[in-house]
C-alpha cells in the first residue's frame, strides 16, 4: 500500500554500479519519506551519493534493489521505458547544465516534453509559463541568444509547465553568478509555491538550505543527517 500523502517513500534503495566482479556501492540503504509539498534540501560532499539518489527518484536511474513509490507510482517495478513513462507529466527536472535544445527556440524547448506526452494547446502554455519566468519577450529566440540565468529561466519553465507533482533541481544555480543565481532561486520557489509540487534541491549553498523545510545531508551513500527547519 502506498501513502498518498507521501510524495517519495523509499525503503533500503541501493544503486551498485560497475562490473559484478568489481561492483562500485554508490547507494547503500537509503530510507526516505518526503511529503507533498514539501520543500527539501540535499546537502553532501562530492562523490556522496547526492546526485545519484536524485537520479533514481526522478526515474533516470533504476536502483540495484529497495522499494521506491514516486506520486503514487511503483518505480522499484519499472524498466526503464516504463519510467520514462511515468516521469512524463509528474517530474520535472532543473539542473546545473541547461540542457536546452539549441536548435529550438525558448517556447519550442518549453513546448515540446509536452507534446511528446500528447497533451494539447502546448504552445500557449509553454508561452503562458515563460511569461510567468519573465520571459514572455524572448519566445521565439534561441539558447544562444539568450544569458545563462535567461537560460535557466527557460529551464524552469520547461519542468513546472507540465504541473508535476515533484521538480528536483540539481545545483540549479551551479553556473550562474551569485546576483542571477539569487534571482533563479527565488524564481524556482515562488514557481513551486504557485503549483503546489514537492521540490527537492542539491545544493553546496547553506543560505539556499536555510530557505527549505528540511535538510537531508548524505556521506557515502547513506543520509548522516535529517532534519527540519527550525
Amino acid at each position: 500500500m502506498t501513502n498518498p500523502s507521501l510524495a517519495i517513500s523509499a525503503r533500503n534503495l541501493k544503486l551498485t554500479l560497475g562490473s559484478p566482479s568489481a561492483p562500485v556501492d554508490i547507494l547503500r540503504g537509503i530510507d526516505l519519506d518526503v511529503s507533498e509539498g514539501e520543500v527539501v534540501a540535499l546537502l553532501g560532499p562530492s562523490g556522496s551519493g547526492k546526485s545519484s539518489l536524485m537520479a533514481v527518484l526522478s526515474g533516470l536511474e533504476r536502483a540495484t534493489s529497495g522499494s521506491l513509490s514516486i506520486a503514487g507510482q511503483d518505480f522499484a517495478a519499472m524498466d526503464e521505458d516504463a519510467l520514462a513513462q511515468a516521469r512524463r507529466g509528474r517530474i520535472g527536472i532543473v539542473l546545473q547544465a541547461f540542457h536546452l535544445l539549441p536548435t529550438m527556440t525558448a517556447a519550442e524547448n518549453v513546448a515540446t516534453p509536452m507534446e511528446l506526452a500528447g497533451e494539447a494547446g502546448v504552445r500557449a502554455r509553454a508561452e503562458a509559463e515563460l511569461a510567468a519566468v519573465g520571459l514572455g519577450h524572448r519566445l521565439d529566440h534561441y539558447p544562444t541568444q539568450l544569458s545563462g540565468g535567461e537560460q535557466q529561466r527557460v529551464a524552469i519553465a520547461r519542468a513546472t509547465a507540465p504541473r508535476p507533482k515533484l521538480i528536483f533541481a540539481d545545483e540549479p544555480t551551479g553556473n550562474l553568478d551569485a546576483a542571477t543565481g539569487h534571482e533563479i532561486i527565488d524564481l524556482l520557489f515562488a514557481r513551486r509555491a504557485e503549483t503546489g509540487a514537492t521540490l527537492l534541491i542539491i545544493t553546496h549553498d547553506p543560505e539556499l538550505a536555510e530557505r527549505c523545510e528540511r535538510v537531508i545531508t548524505m556521506a557515502d551513500g547513506l543520509i548522516a543527517s535529517d532534519s527540519k527547519a527550525a
